[in-house]
């Protein structure tokens, strides 16, 4: 009989979501495109930010390139080779005129959600080592362990009865990454598994074959 395989899922949400509202005006002609990003800390980031109409310059403003003052475009691109501010804070702006002496300066914030996966996955008995007992309760627990955007640890808890079946059986601890709407899917990320031995009384079956 092959042993069991069995595993836990911990669902892990390692988002830094940064919304940064300049004074955003409703009737600002801008446009982000996308206007929500997610982006794997150390990877590479590009936006755009469209105007419809005249104005008298436009850019973005960020902790990392910003795009300074651009005239007589109609685009400008936010990008980065390599994003490794947690607080980046894009947003696009552009001065509009209103008349021939006056003008106002309208926003439009990017919504970027950063992450990064855990630094380790692990399961272990709670307060256990060594062969478990048939019929005996014990507390599997699943930790997650990551150190960005601010240090986290995320733990999940399983009880389990093991009989004879669970003899060898394999437990995982398996973290999925959820990175909101819009976002990639990351693979899942797993480490070395658990395995358990159960010790059992023998059937009634084995005794009378021995």
């Amino acid at each position: 009989m092959e042993p069991r395989t069995c595993r836990l899922l911990l669902v892990v949400g390692l988002l830094l979501e940064l919304t940064f509202c300049a004074n955003e005006n409703p009737d600002c002609p801008l446009l982000i495109q996308p206007p929500r990003v997610v982006v794997r800390h150390g990877d590479p980031v590009s936006v755009n930010c469209t105007i419809s109409g005249d104005h008298d310059g436009m850019g973005w403003k960020a902790s990392e390139r910003s795009v300074f003052w651009e005239e007589h475009v109609q685009f400008v691109t936010w990008r980065l080779k390599t994003l490794t501010d947690w607080e980046i804070g894009p947003y696009c702006y552009a001065e509009i005129p209103i008349d021939l002496e006056d003008t106002f300066l309208c926003n439009r914030s990017l919504n970027i959600a950063v992450y990064k996966p855990p630094d380790s996955v692990s399961i272990s008995v709670v307060n256990h080592t060594g062969p478990m007992l048939e019929g005996k309760q014990y507390q599997l627990q699943c930790e997650v362990q990551t150190i960005a955007p601010v240090p986290v640890n995320v733990s999940s808890t399983l009880l389990i009865t093991p009989t004879s079946a669970d003899d060898g059986a394999q437990y995982s601890c398996v973290a999925e990454l959820e990175l909101g709407p819009g976002g990639p899917q990351p693979p899942e990320v797993k480490f070395d598994p658990l395995n358990i031995t159960v010790l059992y009384k023998p059937s009634s079956a084995q005794t009378m074959s021995s």
